[in-house]
């Protein structure tokens, strides 16, 4: 937890947040009714398993315990719904417990309701292969790929395309719609050039970025994203660092969160897209082959913990990282406790249980945000658009060192 504050109570379920409440009460059993639509050949057995969980989210029922016979992870995720419970005096809900519990562990209950332990079948890949499958993720690829200037003005543009490769979220077309054409205004906090100086100050090549320490990605949804993040993982292997470690998650999660099957897939379809594509994928799998590339499943982001929470042994190798870039709004609630900070409270101070520098590249998806240079930017964003906070338009990049 942030040594110099006491955490604000994290958003909850019930109707003390509009955004939270809704995304339970409708979006959670939409999403879930898309699944449906898109497996056809699910077993009769397993569609009914997930129809039951889609009424039950939609109605607020009770959450129960995962079966402990088809869960591995079950004592891990049986103490999370025990901490929930104690916190309130009434039988725990999906629509009154902590929003980042419910929402993390509803995704776990479709892993459940599909049987993905036995079959590993991604539920979401229908959807991840329309996108797969269209032009508009590889016109942004074809752009992002179009380098000019020096080393340094190249960096900041990857940065940026990692950015607003976020918006592209398959669980909330609110966000999509925007697409990556970025408006005046859109970017509400830019520490980049804080991050450039921090990287030549600690560079041990001369005249490169390149300092010691491995980079981290903390990655969010496959998709035009995951592009966007292997673009700049390329980068930072060629000008910042020898290793570059992607996080990704350990089961198909919030529709299109990267598993390590998509980072295969995405590399294999770069193959058929052109000679850029085609080098693209070559030189990751090659930097994966050597051990520069490294893509980790790990099942802390697919848990409800906050990353104060993390477990020391992946606490330890982060804090000596050169860099954590932590992608998306969900990542970026887990970073501050998916609480309602004052919004003017500083980045790096909220940070502070990180040793490592951190980077934050998010599109604004939900309501909690720090950083913001004043309380009146807030004020003045809400007479202009009084969604601001959640509809995806906006973007922030936020760096401690």
């Amino acid at each position: 937890m942030p040594t110099n504050f006491t955490s604000p109570e994290p958003i909850r379920t019930d109707e003390t947040n509009a955004f939270a409440h809704n995304t339970m009460k409708v979006r959670i059993p939409a999403i879930i009714a898309e699944t449906l639509q898109l497996n056809p050949s699910y077993p009769e057995g397993i569609k009914a398993s997930l129809l039951a969980l889609q009424n039950a989210v939609a109605n607020g029922n009770r959450i129960p315990a995962l079966d402990i016979q088809a869960a591995p992870d079950y004592e891990q995720w049986l103490t999370a719904l025990e901490q929930q419970q104690v916190m309130v005096d009434a039988p725990l809900t999906w629509h009154n417990a902590q929003w980042f519990f419910a929402e993390t562990y509803v995704y776990r209950y479709i892993i459940q309701a599909v049987r993905w332990y036995e079959t590993r079948r991604d539920p979401f890949l229908p959807k991840k292969r329309i996108e797969l499958e269209g032009d508009a993720l590889w016109a942004l690829l074809d752009k992002s790929l179009e380098r000019s200037g020096t080393v340094d003005e190249q960096f900041l543009t990857c940065v940026a395309f990692g950015l607003w490769g976020n918006r592209i979220d398959l669980s909330y077309a609110a966000s999509m719609a925007y697409g990556t054409v970025i408006g005046d205004g859109d970017l509400l906090i830019d520490d980049r050039l804080q991050l450039l100086d921090h990287l030549h100050q600690s560079a041990y090549e001369r005249g490169s970025l390149k300092g010691i320490g491995d980079v981290y990605i903390i990655t969010d949804n496959a998709g035009s994203e995951l592009m966007m993040d292997l673009v700049l993982t390329d980068f930072m292997l060629q000008q910042v660092t020898d290793t570059v470690i992607m996080h990704v998650k350990s089961h198909p999660t919030f529709v299109s969160d990267a598993i390590p099957q998509d980072i295969w897939m995405t590399l294999a379809e770069m193959r058929a897209h052109g000679q850029s594509a085609n080098a693209l994928a070559n030189r990751l799998t090659d930097a994966w082959n050597n051990g520069q590339l490294k893509i980790v499943p790990h099942p802390f982001w697919n848990s409800s913990f906050f990353m104060w929470d993390m477990p020391m042994t992946l606490h330890n190798l982060m804090d000596t990282a050169r860099l954590v870039i932590v992608k998306g709004d969900a990542n970026y609630r887990r970073a501050i406790g998916d609480s309602m900070w004052a919004v003017d409270t500083p980045f790096a101070d909220v940070m502070t249980y990180l040793n490592a520098p951190v980077m934050c590249l998010r599109t604004l998806k939900s309501d909690p945000i720090v950083g913001l240079p004043l309380l009146a930017t807030a004020t003045e964003l809400e007479k202009i658009d009084p969604q601001w906070r959640s509809n995806g338009k906006r973007g922030v990049i936020q760096f401690k060192p």
